[in-house]
């Protein structure tokens, strides 16, 4: 049963019930099964992690299930669930207050309340920004009703989105010269695009979360917002596969790029035809772009001169460090990104306060192949690790900074492709001095290796190359590579031989 409101004291108490939070309360109720572990979330529903799995020694793939709170609960009888929203910390008493008017005293805190999504454009009706659960399925609602749809970004979700949707022409706006910055250079995103255009015949992985039904079929203008004032915990990995995205129509893929512009200004139905301009019909291959003859509930002006007109916009822009209702009267040092900075021991600048995933700024120097990305591994990382460190001070241990954060690795989805990021994969601050190494076979893999001075500091796999755990070793290791030069990516050799 969750905690009753009122004045309670907890030795432990984490803030959050997303990968980061409820990761780090579970690791505290194992360390410490006789004290009562508080886990204060503002959602009814909690994020676990199933099916985890130890890929090599970095990578480690896993589901998130969105999960009643009870059953957390029911598996660790000293977590104690709070669920309300946090309205004060009073750092220098060691105590939070939450909105239902209770407060909770704490000998050591761990704030893991994520971020929230970046919006192009704060409070307009027609900018959906997909962060959590409520906002995935506002947005199937809408995609339901939509024949074209103008999304804005180009990280993980506005690759995975574009790819996903059905039946709706989408006009895809990005600041890069390529799809996928954050993941890819340019050439792993040509190798992507051709599965853009292509109808999809694969198989769809089966959905281990939750499915959402449509509810009516009622025709409306305005977009559905999900809560804005409820912010829930974020999405974990393949969150699109228990949604249906399918709009209006019954072609598969339509998408159009535009490239190196970013959204100018967003026109109302209204101010569109004041502006007596022209909008632009959804661009065909081959041929010249015709002005649209459609009026569309919005219109998005771009940087590049054009306008197009569309039912929604999604805005998948990033997301900012989820601190405001920390900051009130307490002297946090604030990272560039706008996180609550942390040590190599998850210790913000406060006493007895860590923090762990998207909230947080990893402020220590880094390993030469590993640098902070605001993904579900790292969260469940962070969580876990945050747990060691807060169980170490109690008990005057001193800890190691953990395995995890010697090498970046990641390995996720994109349009149906295995991907693999190892290291500083796109040459992160690795300055001029290096060298890319290649290998793509169209429709199958595509292998990239970064080196500098002969030695591995990242890689992108994409396909099923079974190549991870001998790059992982390679890029750990820092091994002289010179002499075997091309033959490294050479497909006729085994290069797992080489290193056995």
């Amino acid at each position: 049963m969750a905690a009753t409101p009122g004045k309670a004291r907890s030795r432990f108490v984490v803030v959050g019930g997303g990968i980061a939070g409820v990761t780090c309360a579970e690791k505290l109720a194992v360390d410490f099964p006789s004290e009562d572990i508080f886990l204060v979330t503002a959602s009814p529903v909690i994020k676990a992690v199933t099916n985890f799995r130890q890929v090599s020694k970095t990578l480690e793939e896993f589901d998130v299930e969105e999960q009643p709170s009870s059953l957390l609960e029911q598996r660790y009888p000293n977590i104690k669930v709070i669920h309300s929203a946090v309205k004060q910390l009073k750092s220098d008493e060691h105590k939070i207050f939450t909105e239902d008017g209770s407060e909770y005293t704490y000998e050591k805190l761990c704030l893991c309340a994520g971020a929230k999504p970046k919006l192009i454009f704060e409070g307009s009706p027609y900018v959906l920004g997909i962060r959590d659960t409520d906002s995935a399925k506002a947005f199937q609602k809408n995609l339901a009703r939509a024949e074209r749809i103008v999304v804005v970004g180009n990280g993980g979700i506005a690759l995975e989105l574009v790819y996903e949707i059905e039946g709706c022409e989408v006009i895809w706006a990005i600041k890069d010269k390529a799809i996928g910055n954050t993941f890819f250079d340019a050439g792993a995103a040509e190798f992507l695009i051709p599965k853009l255009t292509a109808e999809k015949q694969e198989t769809p992985i089966e959905c281990k979360r939750t499915k959402y039904t449509m509810e009516g079929s009622e025709k409306i203008e305005r977009p559905i917002a999900a809560p804005s004032d409820k912010l829930g915990s974020a999405l974990g990995p393949d969150w699109h596969e228990g949604l249906q995205l399918k709009g209006t129509k019954e072609f598969s893929h339509k998408v159009h790029i535009e490239i190196l512009c970013e959204v100018k200004k967003i026109h109302s139905q209204q101010e569109f035809i004041q502006l007596q301009q022209t909008s632009l019909a959804f661009p065909k291959e081959g041929k010249n772009v015709e002005p649209d003859e459609v009026l569309w509930p919005v219109y998005v002006e771009l940087t590049n001169g054009k306008i197009y007109g569309c039912n929604f916009i999604v805005s998948a822009t990033g997301v900012v460090p989820n601190v405001k209702p920390f900051l009130d009267s307490n002297n946090f040092a604030i990272g560039e990104d706008g996180g609550l900075k942390v040590d190599k021991h998850m210790h913000t600048s406060l006493p007895d306060i860590y923090a762990a995933g998207d909230i947080c700024t990893a402020a220590w120097e880094p390993s030469p192949v590993w640098h902070q990305m605001r993904l579900w591994t790292q969260a469940r990382q962070m969580g876990w690790y945050a747990a060691k460190c807060m169980a170490a001070d109690a008990s005057g241990e001193s800890i190691d900074l953990d395995f995890s954060f010697e090498l970046f690795a990641h390995v996720t989805k994109f349009f149906n492709y295995k991907v693999v990021v190892l290291g500083k994969f796109n040459a992160q601050g690795l300055g001029l001095d290096h060298e890319l190494m290649l290998r793509c076979t169209k429709g199958q893999e595509y292998v990239k290796v970064v080196m500098q001075n002969g030695r591995m500091m990242g890689a992108v796999l994409i396909g099923e190359t079974d190549l991870e755990e001998t790059f992982e070793n390679l890029i750990l290791n820092q091994m002289d590579l010179s002499a075997y030069g091309e033959d490294l990516l050479n497909p006729d050799i085994d290069i797992e031989d080489y290193f056995d």
